[in-house]
């Protein structure tokens, strides 16, 4: 069983198979369970995961193995811990631990976005790169590093890098990527703008496409910010490819046209990387929990 837990949506398969030769025999997506206080949260996050484990292996009868658990923001793999998530408010939540007494299975426990990044290197638009960034774009902005053909196990909370607009972030800063180029953000921004609620970045996105004026400025915006905060990785890293990932991806050339002309204009003598979406869309982060799993000695999950 692999679970992918999201700010705002939580995405759940059975897989069987070995190795990269992974299929899915059942699916479920469910919204991330929200309390209002970050320890509940999470205690709400191990008992809806609980369930989808229940449920999806009576669904596909079949008997679940082990569980591949991801989660967002600041991640100890090694002691199983949630540690801070701006999104969600958890602090040093022991997921690995509680979701494994609850399910009476061992529990492979992971970042989401670095599992993503282990999918699209395996098995996706980062398969053959040595040096890359797989950046998925959704309620928060993270980057999985792929340094030698290898993900690196840091936090690259690039959506937390100040470029300079000066407005609020959720983590309690200011100026960074997330609070203008994430999903939830331009949402956000062109309701804040216009007075018009929207349902999320996809509404916004269809606006652009027809010539509205205040989703275009709010898109460019969000390009601006984003295409800074890459700049930040080329300078840092010099990898040779960006892989664009989750749900602000699938605009495809909406965003892609205009984030890599903003990178020429902002780029001096650093090499831009090459821009590529990615293979595996959104189902990225679960598709890499469920490698976890199946990587993971059974003794070190």
């Amino acid at each position: 069983m692999a679970v992918d837990v999201g700010g705002t949506e939580t995405k759940a398969a059975l897989f069987t198979g070995s190795g990269d030769d992974v299929v899915a025999v059942a699916r479920q997506r469910l919204a991330t369970p929200r309390t209002g206080d970050g320890a509940t949260t999470a205690d709400a996050v191990v008992e809806t995961v609980a369930g989808l484990v229940a449920a999806l292996g009576e669904r596909a009868g079949r008997p679940v193995d082990a569980v591949g658990l991801v989660v967002p923001g600041v991640v100890d793999e090694e002691a199983g811990t949630g540690v801070y998530s701006a999104n969600l408010g958890w602090r040093d939540h022991p997921f690995r631990a509680r979701l494994s007494e609850r399910v009476g299975r061992p529990v492979a426990f992971g970042h989401d976005v670095r599992a993503g990044g282990l999918a699209e290197v395996r098995l996706g638009a980062a398969r053959g790169l040595r040096d890359a960034v797989v950046l998925p774009i959704g309620t928060g902005i993270a980057a999985a590093l792929v340094v030698g053909g290898r993900v690196l196990a840091v936090d690259g909370e690039i959506g937390h890098v100040d470029v300079g607009h000066g407005e609020p972030c959720g983590c309690g800063s200011t100026g960074c990527v997330e609070a203008r180029a994430s999903s939830a953000a331009i949402a956000r921004r062109f309701t804040a703008r216009t007075g018009r609620p929207v349902a999320g970045a996809a509404d916004v996105a269809a606006l652009v496409r027809a010539g509205e004026k205040d989703a275009t400025v709010v898109w460019r915006e969000a390009v601006d910010a984003l295409a800074r905060g890459i700049l930040v990785l080329a300078a840092l890293l010099g990898p040779r490819a960006v892989v664009l990932g989750g749900g602000l991806a699938l605009a495809g050339d909406l965003l892609v046209d205009p984030l890599r002309e903003r990178l020429d204009e902002l780029t001096t003598f650093h090499r831009r990387p090459e821009l590529r979406l990615a293979a595996l869309g959104d189902e990225a982060g679960c598709l890499g929990a469920a490698l976890l799993a199946l990587d993971t000695p059974e003794e070190k999950r």
